[in-house]
């Protein structure tokens, strides 16, 4: 015969001792092993998510059963180990013993509970179960009579359900593994469900700011490719934009926060939202820089934060251009009869959020009738080349700019080539943030 739990009713909830009983017979929706076993009353404690059943399983039983009727009967876990049974008689009981060694639950669906706010409702107590314990397994217990509504236990969200008349060992202990197991594969598939989630709308917030270049009524060609250096990310702390203002003039901007984080990300999307801004309210060169600058110190989180820019100013026929430097390397232009080379930057000035008092001289360049100019960020020339830790840089690039350009690409296809042999080079993807814009005429 079963031996029903023991009881203290001076203590408001024990746990149950060892009980030896033969099997009986029993049913339940879907069976999983379940077992229990004697062991001291934990003291009150927080309630905490349940761990992964690493040791001895502990079942909490949320009962009310004056006469004794119900009997547990002992199961072992897989590994033989006694499954641990604690009892509350109230809700009451059943919060303050739900710590973070309990992983099953198995509630009396008949246990006097609270009423909704619409008035009684017969599952309003796993209901309030379920919102007491998120993260834990449930079984609902009830009469063999009751089936349907052992059903709708079920639908709310119990894992499974038994018969209170017809429990046994074997079916007990099956269940309550079960139930242990789906709950953590349930756990497991909303915490998916939600990475990925977070992932498409992280994604479509990166891609919404992304630059869309304002060229209309412009002769000149633009391309751009971007490569961010965080995992699954379509924007790091590379930045660039272009615009054309009323008088025709071009300007294109490329910059880079120190850092590739999402941090860095936002920051560089401000500051090329600035950039905009303050490129169509009339400021250009030093004037334009400073005022970046202000920006930079009052949205960095730390006084160590700092960005270099690079912003080139084309006249309306195309053939001049004013370009500023604020540690950032210099552009690099190619023409007809003319090898791709950079353009001058002696007088660069500082990043900016480096020296409060920083200028950023303009400098004039001569285009020409046809060319081609090609911005960059540092992750295009940082990346390695061959096994050692010798660098692409500059000249690397000039170079490797040169015979892209003899094999007859441009444009698009010209930056696609480039990243991917940098790519190569180093071996695999870079660890940097890489932007490179292109404008052509």
């Amino acid at each position: 015969m079963p031996v029903p739990v023991p009881r203290q009713r001076a203590i408001p909830a024990v746990e149950g001792g060892q009980a030896h009983a033969a099997p009986t017979t029993a049913t339940t929706q879907a069976g999983l092993p379940l077992q229990k076993t004697a062991d001291d009353t934990p003291a009150p404690g927080p309630v905490v998510p349940a761990s992964p059943p690493t040791t001895a399983l502990t079942l909490l039983v949320i009962e009310d059963d004056p006469a004794g009727s119900l009997s547990i009967p002992e199961m072992p876990d897989a590994a033989g180990r006694p499954i641990r049974v604690r009892t509350a008689r109230n809700l009451t009981e059943a919060e303050r013993l739900l710590t973070h060694d309990v992983n099953c639950i198995l509630l009396d669906l008949s246990l006097p509970g609270a009423k909704s706010d619409t008035g009684a409702d017969e599952l309003e107590t796993l209901r309030h179960v379920l919102r007491l314990a998120p993260r834990h397994a449930v079984l609902a217990l009830t009469t063999s009579g009751d089936a349907e509504r052992a059903a709708e236990a079920v639908r709310v969200g119990a894992q499974d359900y038994l018969f209170r008349d017809e429990l046994d060992a074997r079916l007990l202990g099956r269940a309550v593994r079960y139930a242990v197991e789906r709950k953590r594969a349930d756990i497991a598939q909303r915490k998916l469900t939600e990475s990925r989630l977070r992932a498409q709308e992280n994604a479509r917030l990166e891609r919404g700011l992304l630059p869309t270049p304002l060229l209309d009524g412009s002769p000149l060609r633009f391309a751009a490719r971007y490569r961010p250096g965080r995992s699954r990310a379509l924007l790091g702390g590379d930045f660039y934009d272009t615009v054309r203002t009323p008088d025709g003039t071009v300007h294109a901007m490329i910059g880079d926060v120190c850092g590739h984080g999402p941090d860095e990300a936002a920051l560089g999307v401000e500051l090329r939202i600035a950039w905009r801004a303050l490129t169509f309210a009339g400021l250009c060169g030093d004037e334009l820089l400073s005022t970046l600058q202000q920006v930079l110190e009052h949205e960095r989180e730390s006084d160590e934060i700092f960005a270099t820019l690079c912003t080139v100013d084309i006249s309306p026929d195309g053939r001049r251009a004013g370009l500023c430097l604020a540690g950032h390397p210099s552009p690099l232009i190619a023409s007809p009869g003319r090898p791709a080379s950079l353009l001058p930057y002696e007088n660069s000035g500082p990043a900016l959020g480096l020296l409060p008092k920083a200028r950023w001289p303009r400098m004039q360049v001569e285009l020409g009738a046809s060319w081609s100019l090609m911005l960059y960020t540092d992750g295009l020339i940082e990346g390695r080349i061959g096994e050692g830790n010798q660098r692409l840089g500059q000249e690397g690039m000039v170079e490797l700019i040169r015979r892209r350009r003899a094999d007859g690409l441009v444009g698009e296809e010209l930056l696609e080539a480039a990243m991917n042999e940098v790519r190569d080079l180093n071996g695999g993807d870079l660890t940097d943030d890489v932007a490179v814009l292109l404008l052509d005429r």
